[in-house]
């Protein structure tokens, strides 16, 4: 399905669940860096994804944390009680999240009907005292703010309750 149509797909359960959104469309962008100077204005944290696989235990894990978070795997993985995690091929992430590389993001977590992909949140960006938190809407053309309660609540209605991780 192509990212339009499910950007508005996720647009209409947002509307759905009452949750209010800020759009920002820009030029697509691969990276946090290349990101960052189209959301320098926004009042909120930007956030960046890894679609991650557990290689001993064959389990799927979003991770989403702090654009400026540096993320080590192995504690990371330590942390969560897991073998070896590295970056998951882009085809599992397509069939799962139905977005590719670039474009990883927690508000894709609604396309796993089946709960097969685990998530792990940066508790900074739910308890940092931000305004909104900053998401690719399953487009790497656009950025999507929610307020992090808002974000709890999708996570939560999709069957997604994160594991909370505390970086700091």
């Amino acid at each position: 399905m192509a990212s339009v149509e499910l950007r508005k797909e996720l647009e209409d359960l947002l509307k759905r669940l009452d949750i209010d959104t800020i759009c920002i469309d820009h030029p697509e962008v691969f990276t946090v860096e290349e990101m960052m100077p189209h959301l320098a204005h926004v009042s909120g944290i930007v956030a960046k994804n890894l679609f991650l696989k557990d290689k001993k235990k064959k389990s799927l894990w979003l991770l989403s944390a702090r654009h400026d978070r540096q993320i080590n795997l192995n504690d990371v993985a330590k942390r969560l009680g897991l073998g070896t995690l590295r970056l998951a091929d882009e085809s599992v992430m397509l069939e799962k999240l139905k977005v590719g590389q670039g474009c990883a993001t927690a508000l894709a977590l609604f396309c796993d009907t089946e709960q097969s992909v685990k998530m792990v949140l940066d508790r900074d960006l739910t308890h940092g005292g931000h305004q909104r938190v900053y998401f690719h809407p399953m487009t790497n053309s656009a950025s999507m703010g929610l307020k992090p309660d808002d974000l709890l609540r999708f996570l939560k209605e999709t069957g997604h309750e994160p594991v909370i991780v505390d970086f700091d």
